[in-house]
């Protein structure tokens, strides 16, 4: 053993003990301080995954049924519009397009009021997806909910829409949503410590 790996504690252990804290229950040390925040990031990423599989049967992944759902809603809407919409980079929204137009989904095309702008559209053709769509986002909904009663799944909801308010106030980028000034959020921020 060198110095420098008697001095890192994590080449003192033996290949015993590594292989063991792999199957430990506890949370990883330096997400000690943040076991919600480390509970909804292994929750994001598994309703993604679970998403995947669902929609995969319409021919989409995950993100791009949002792109689908706000054009259905929407209409014709620019293309810079439809990036703010579903909160995506523009380069992640403008390779999603390209693979929903190749498919038919959707037509992009100059807008007449400014021809600099795209205009983006569901087409006609994009309406049995809809149906597809809505019958995966129901499995994924029963799927992610099972075992909740009604009102665990109204408490569920209201939770999760104080934590992404909070997020908001964090972030200060959520579209829809009036942005509060510095004061306001540093009000909140106690408030919410208090």
């Amino acid at each position: 053993m060198t110095p420098e790996t008697a001095a890192d504690p994590v080449c003192t252990e033996s290949p015993e003990t590594a292989a063991g804290a792999v199957c430990t229950e506890s949370l990883p040390t330096a997400a000690l301080g943040g076991p919600v925040s480390l509970a909804v990031s292994r929750v994001a990423r598994l309703h993604r995954m679970a998403a995947g599989k669902m929609l995969r049967g319409a021919g989409l992944y995950p993100g791009q049924e949002l792109v689908m759902m706000h054009l259905w809603d929407a209409g014709a809407v620019r293309q810079s519009e439809l990036i703010k919409a579903v909160e995506l980079d523009p380069s992640t929204v403008t390779k999603m397009l390209q693979r929903l137009e190749q498919a038919g989904h959707v037509r992009r095309r100059p807008d007449p009021c400014d021809r600099r702008a795209v205009l983006v559209e569901a087409t006609q053709d994009s309406c049995a997806l809809h149906s597809a769509v809505q019958a995966a986002w129901a499995n994924l909904e029963e799927h992610t909910l099972a075992g909740l009663d009604p009102d665990e799944r109204s408490e569920l909801t209201r939770l999760l829409g104080k934590v992404e308010g909070n997020l908001c106030m964090q972030t200060a980028d959520c579209p829809g949503r009036p942005q509060p000034d510095s004061t306001s959020s540093a009000q909140s921020t106690s408030a919410a410590v208090l």
